[in-house]
């Protein structure tokens, strides 16, 4: 019998469906899963007349492939892989590569390829976005990891690979944890997108009393302008979506969100790197909030109502208003996003190619949208671009965006709707631009409890000063340390 060119463990959703697309594609793959019942159900089922070989222990995975070998883990994400790792390495040889294709904390990437390296063997370790639908027909894929293993996997994740413009949407990213950390910013702006475009929907439902069909058509007309992407396609089709009676099925949904802990790590990521991703950290304790259900329900009892819905407000006029408010915050999203991923390569010491990245993000995974390919550009005119909004085409959006997105904000607040991820993108917005801010007095209170020093606008930067503010606190100062 044929050896396998790749190995797959874990056939749950992701990993049968990436198992199909790469045996469309003309690759034979041996398939292996803890309990190997789902073996039998994938060969007798979604497998059945295609060259997969099934497998029933990990020695008869291996066994069954060509050298190197490549094994690709979809499992959950922590000590699982952690377990079939220890278990796979008796078992290999030097050369040998291991995938993890799943959600994995980035350090862990860097810990499993320095452990693995030392092993004379290859680690890999690969954010893939998508969901289903693109796993099975072309995934965004970010692979990091161990350099030399990249050249044995390039061929096939390529080939399964969304591709936009003919170009594929995996690009090796970096070394060591490189690949998850990518991904991991993926989901974070994933979290500020979502975020956002619920945000719009509630201006709409609340403050204008728009129904389900009328915000249907609203985000069917946005999907084909600037705002067209995956996430805005799926929320038209969602507020199109009836019950059984008639009636809008999201109506009926229970509003709390869950979630899967990669948008918190992108914050704590920020927070550990002093990047001010507000965005996405709101985004994140946007779900947090939501989680409340029942505190929420007793506090409306309590603190009471909001307002009605508005009577003056020109219908038309807002929607256009939410539409550059939707526009420019996720330009900030955005930037935020890729400030966090410069900051970490300059720390980690990762050669990361910000096009590229915009490039891999253009298709099959979910923050998937034309505005990409605007980001694209903007690295390839100047890849050491310092924010994302400094670039003309997004300087010229934002300028074009601002008075709609203030008056997206005013009526969130007007008519009290929270907006979180609205309100913190534009004050990101002013903050960033703002020559000034209030820091000084910050400084000097820091100074005055706490003796931490502050610079002065009339001596050169790096030069620390302290003051007695009560003429009795004396003239040591603090240590000082910057985030």
């Amino acid at each position: 019998m044929d050896k396998a060119d790749i190995g797959l463990i874990g056939l749950a959703v992701m990993g049968q469906n990436l198992v199909l697309n790469m045996a469309d594609h003309g690759y034979r793959v041996a398939v292996f899963n803890r309990t190997t019942s789902k073996v039998d159900d994938f060969l007798d089922g979604p497998a059945r007349g295609t060259s997969i070989i099934g497998t029933y222990s990990l020695d008869e995975l291996v066994a069954s492939l060509e050298k190197p070998r490549k094994v690709m883990l979809m499992v959950k994400a922590g000590e699982v892989v952690d377990h079939f790792i220890d278990a796979l390495v008796p078992l290999l040889e030097p050369g040998d590569v291991i995938i993890d294709g799943g959600n994995s904390h980035y350090p862990d990437s860097t810990r499993r390829t320095a452990l693995l390296r030392e092993k004379g063997l290859r680690f890999i370790g690969t954010g893939i976005s998508g969901g289903e639908e693109g796993a099975r027909h072309g995934p965004s894929i970010m692979p990091g990891g161990d350099p030399e293993a990249w050249p044995l996997v390039k061929e096939i994740f390529q080939s399964i690979a969304a591709k936009v413009d003919g170009e594929p949407c995996c690009q090796w990213v970096g070394q060591d944890g490189a690949g998850h950390f990518v991904k991991m910013v993926h989901n974070g702006i994933e979290y500020g997108d979502m975020q956002l475009i619920c945000e719009a929907y509630s201006l709409m439902e609340n403050a204008l009393g728009m129904s389900c069909d009328d915000m249907h058509e609203v985000f069917k007309r946005w999907n084909t302008g600037v705002l067209d992407s995956y996430l805005i396609e799926i929320t038209a089709d969602i507020l199109a979506m009836k019950d059984v009676d008639g009636e809008p099925l999201v109506d009926k949904i229970l509003d709390t969100a869950g979630q899967k802990g990669t948008g918190k790590w992108t914050g704590i990521s920020a927070l550990d790197l002093g990047v001010p991703l507000t965005l996405i950290g709101e985004a994140v304790f946007a779900r947090i909030l939501s989680s409340l259900k029942d505190e929420r329900v007793r506090a409306s009892g309590i603190l009471g109502p909001r307002p009605n819905v508005a009577k003056n407000e020109d219908v038309d006029d807002c929607i256009k208003a939410l539409h550059d408010a939707l526009y420019a915050s996720k330009i900030i999203s955005y930037a935020q996003g890729f400030m966090l991923m410069r900051e970490a390569a300059e720390e980690q010491g990762w050669d990361l190619n910000y096009g590229e990245i915009a490039l891999m993000w253009r298709g099959g995974c979910i923050i998937r949208s034309t505005f990409l390919g605007n980001i694209r550009d903007a690295f390839d005119k100047n890849p050491q671009l310092e924010n994302l909004a400094l670039d003309t085409f997004f300087t010229d959006a934002l300028r074009m965006a601002e008075t709609g997105w203030r008056k997206a904000v005013l009526l969130a607040v007007s008519h009290a709707i929270p907006a979180p991820a609205f309100t913190s993108a534009l004050s990101y917005f002013d903050g960033y631009r703002s020559e000034r801010l209030p820091a000084n007095l910050l400084q000097a209170q820091r100074d005055y409890f706490g003796a931490h020093t502050y610079e002065r606008i009339d001596k050169p930067r790096g030069e620390f000063f302290h003051t007695d503010w009560t003429g009795h606190g004396g003239n040591v100062a603090s240590t000082t340390y910057e985030v």
